[in-house]
């Protein structure tokens, strides 16, 4: 059983080859940097170094083999986070359109279901469609917004605010990114699915922002409280940081998209993970550890739906 596996270093990559090795399957990882994978784990993968956005290194690296987990590495920092998405997903679309790659495991979002307007989520929409054109078989996993995220908030949460572009009273799905692991893991190792399936990743349960500082609350032993932002600060802080505009409309538009938006999958058996927002919050968003992952989110490697609502 041939599987590669991108972005083997992120949260949820990381967490699939750990499963696929103790299944007793060798994946091949695509990576830019060996070093910055677990040492006990470099020696029992099947390395494969270049660049992403290299198309001939993607169309190389996956030629051959029968399932490929695809995660887009795309940071929206640049001019064109979008288009730069699918030119990097581009050597993995002719691989799969030539019949050098049976069947792919697409890490989407959701909101990808739009098509449109939702920022850089609208990139994850344009690469499954244009996979779902290559006649292999697609599994898109629209994931849910990921627990991880908050990672990015640790400076505010140290002062017990929780900022949020989303409206502060609507639920929405959570998700812990190690969970989507686990359903990617099992999806890549299933060998019965055919054709187009999309299966949504949700979380245990839905949140709003309000409920979610109650758990935070709970989960650092100190009050914490929501600060509604809107677009317009949003984008304003982000152009001050230096971003250019295709950027900021990129990163604004994922909330500013979805905020009113309801899953196209429901919320059952298939579509919700084990792991609650508390357990998640106690693990990781205590020091030292919250330091740690301070580093670890700065350093990105789960691509558009690590951002996706």
């Amino acid at each position: 059983m041939s599987i590669v596996v991108t972005t083997p270093t992120g949260r949820v990559g990381s967490r699939v080859v750990r499963l696929l090795l103790q299944a007793g399957v060798r994946p091949r990882v695509l990576v830019r940097d060996p070093a910055r994978l677990d040492p006990a784990t470099r020696g029992l993968v099947d390395v494969r170094t270049g660049d992403m956005t290299d198309t001939a290194f993607v169309r190389e690296a996956t030629a051959g083999a029968r399932t490929v987990f695809w995660v887009d590495p795309t940071q929206p920092t640049g001019p064109d986070p979008n288009a730069a998405s699918e030119r990097t997903a581009a050597g993995l679309v002719d691989a799969a359109r030539a019949g050098d790659v049976a069947r792919v495991v697409l890490l989407s979002s959701i909101g990808a279901e739009l098509r449109g307007g939702a920022g850089h989520i609208d990139a994850l929409g344009r690469i499954e469609e244009s996979l779902d054109a290559t006649g292999a078989d697609t599994l898109h996993l629209r994931c849910a917004y990921f627990f991880s995220n908050l990672l990015f908030s640790l400076d505010d949460l140290a002062r017990g605010v929780l900022p949020t572009q989303f409206r502060p009273e609507r639920p929405m799905a959570w998700v812990d990114p190690r969970d989507i692991g686990d359903v990617a893991a099992a999806r890549l190792l299933a060998g019965d699915w055919k054709g187009r399936v999309v299966q949504a990743v949700h979380g245990p349960e839905d949140l709003s922002f309000l409920q979610v500082a109650e758990i935070l609350t709970g989960a650092l032993g100190r009050p914490v409280r929501v600060e509604a932002v809107s677009d317009a600060d949003v984008r304003a802080a982000l152009g001050s940081a230096g971003l250019p505009p295709g950027a900021v409309e990129a990163v604004a538009g994922m909330a500013a998209g979805t905020r009113d938006f309801s899953p196209e999958q429901p919320r059952d058996v298939l579509t919700t993970t084990p792991t609650t927002l508390a357990a998640w919050a106690y693990a990781y968003l205590r020091p030292p550890v919250s330091e740690a992952m301070r580093a670890a989110a700065a350093r990105g490697g789960d691509g558009a739906a690590g951002g996706a609502a």
